[in-house]
Parts: structure tokens; sequence; C-alpha cells
């Protein structure tokens, strides 16, 4: 059940499918990383940031992004933090670019493929492991190869399948991927894409970098979907493990909802505004910033102080000009 105030999760649902129908039939769907490099810059800086955050990474969103956009390093980190982002970041634009080339209409079998899986990993942990490398690592266990080692169970009990049964593990989890679109219309996408990410942790196939190829792998199913990336903010770390733990025990719900909510902040915070440009209506948590919340818009379209529609759904929408009016008319009483 939801807490007060916070929409339920079917509402979640509904939100990111309205919303992605929106992008697709009046946007003309998710733009590429050359049609709309800015867009696919920010989702680059937070998600390299987030994402290697969750796996203790230190450094701050300013730094990665000082990092990532001149190629220099700022503070005093160690080397293996700066690494991590790097090849992060290289596996994350390969993902973006790779996954608008290879349009999921192509066939549902290419969605992801072993090549992709072992290219992800050894792009995103190379660099790291050139500074520190795994100290149970061999020689056959380098970036983009299979682990030769087994996994000590996990704290909440789940234990990783022997190392010589990965191979067949990862062949038969590729396949559950390639049925992805054939199981949408029985099952909501986000349940899906949640039980395979929570296999893929649970099979644990490299020595090391799991948690982040996972991730990458899930986005390159979603854009070659159409869908947007997903970023799991490094606030969300506790609930992102007790989601898996969860999902281990057959329980997808809170993972699917963590997906949901995480794509849904991706369409208001980086794609949608961008895409609309400053006339056109979208929902109104798309244009909440530091100087308004999206509480504060609906209020002041509910008094008829911001202009704006309701929709069918119960969404309100305005647009950015309009937004923009409202808060100088603001400022402009506040002074009066």
């Amino acid at each position: 059940m939801a807490s007060r105030g916070r929409p339920s999760r079917r509402t979640i649902f509904a939100q990111v499918q309205n919303a992605v129908t929106e992008l697709h039939e009046r946007f003309g769907g998710l733009p590429s990383p050359h049609e709309a490099e800015d867009i696919w810059d920010d989702i680059w800086y937070h998600e390299a940031h987030n994402s290697t955050a969750i796996e203790g990474n230190t450094l701050v969103l300013r730094q990665v992004e000082v990092l990532l956009r001149e190629d220099r390093t700022v503070g005093s980190k160690e080397l293996r933090e700066y690494n991590e982002v790097r090849g992060y970041a290289d596996a994350a634009r390969w993902v973006y670019g790779h996954a608008a080339a290879s349009p999921a209409d192509r066939g549902s079998a290419n969605l992801l493929t072993l090549q992709d899986l072992r290219h992800i990993h050894h792009m995103a942990m190379t660099p790291v492991w050139s500074v520190a490398p795994h100290p149970s690592a061999t020689a056959d266990e380098a970036p983009g190869n299979f682990r030769r080692h087994n996994i000590e169970p996990f704290p909440g009990g789940m234990r990783p399948p022997d190392f010589t049964e990965v191979p067949a593990e990862i062949s038969g989890w590729l396949k559950e991927v390639g049925n992805i679109r054939s199981l949408v219309d029985s099952v909501h996408l986000f349940e899906i894409v949640a039980q395979d990410h929570a296999d893929f942790e649970c099979i644990h196939p490299f020595l090391d970098g799991n948690g982040r190829t996972g991730r990458l792998a899930t986005n390159l199913i979603l854009v070659r979907l159409g869908y947007p990336p997903i970023i799991i903010d490094k606030r969300d770390r506790a609930k992102y493990l007790a989601a898996l733990e969860r999902a281990d025990n057959g329980e997808l719900g809170a993972l699917a909802e963590l997906f949901a909510r995480a794509m849904l902040a991706s369409l208001n915070r980086f794609i949608i505004p961008a895409v609309a440009g400053p006339v056109r209506f979208v929902p109104l948590a798309a244009l909440a910033s530091k100087n308004v919340s999206a509480r504060g818009l609906r209020q002041a379209a509910e008094r008829g102080r911001l202009k704006a529609t309701k929709g069918d759904d119960g969404i309100w929408r305005t647009s950015r000009r309009m937004v923009d009016q409202y808060l100088k008319s603001r400022h402009q009483r506040l002074r009066s």
C-alpha cells in the first residue's frame, strides 16, 4: 500500500506508460544521442555518478562532470575512483549509441547478446582493473571474462551458482531477455525487467562489476525498446539492495516500482522538457525546478494563477513559457 501522499505502484506504472506514449506520439520518440547530445550528456553525467556511487565511489557530481567533460581530475581521490567513473562512463556512452544504432524492431533476439554483455563489462572494468585488479583474479578472469571462482553467499542468503554453471546460466538468461517483447502484454514491462535484472545479479557471472554491468545491460535493453534509461539514485541504494533481496525471494514489486520511478524521473528531468520546447504543454512534474516544486505548480494551477489544463488522466499540464510567466508574476507580487 502506498504511503499517504505517495502515488501507488499501479499509479506510477500508469504514469510512466502515459509519459512514454506521449513521448512517442507527440514528440517523435526518444531522440538519439546524435540528435540530442545535450540531453544524453546530462543523463551520462548523472548515471556515471550515481551508479558508481552505489558501489562506493566517493566522487561528487561536479567532479564527475569535470572528469568526463574536460578529462581533468578535481580533488585528491585515489586513481581507482577516477578510473571507475571513466570506465563506467565509456560503457554507458557505448550503450546509448549502440542501442540507438540498433533499433529493437530488428527482432527481440537482438535486445542483448553475449558479445554485448562481455563488451559492457570489459569497457566498464578495464580502467579500474588496470590500477586495482581483483586480488583473487586469475588471468582468465580479466574484464569481459566470466569468473573462475565461486562466490560466497550474499547477506540475504542468495548463493550464486558454481562458476562451472555460469556459461549455461547466462545462455538461458539471454534467451529470457530475448522474449521480453512477447511477454509485455501479459506482464508489466517493469516486472519483466526487474526479474531479468535480479536474475542476472543472482548468476553473478563476473568476479567483480556485476552491479554496474547489470544496470548498463538493463539500460541497453530499455533504450532498444524505445524507453529512456533509468538511473538509480545513490540515495536509493538501500532501497535498491533491499528490493533485489526481495526479488531473490520472488517478490518483484519493490524493484519494479523502483525502476518505474527512476524512469519517470529520467523522463521528467532530462527528456520531456528538452524535446517539448518552451511552448508545448507537458506534465507539471517535467517543469519543476529549484525555483518551484511540482506541488507548487499544481497548487498554482488549481488556484488559476498558472495557465494549465487538467487532462482526462488527471494530470495537469502547462508549458515552460507559462511557468516562466507565472514565476515572473509571483516575483512581482512578492516585491509589491
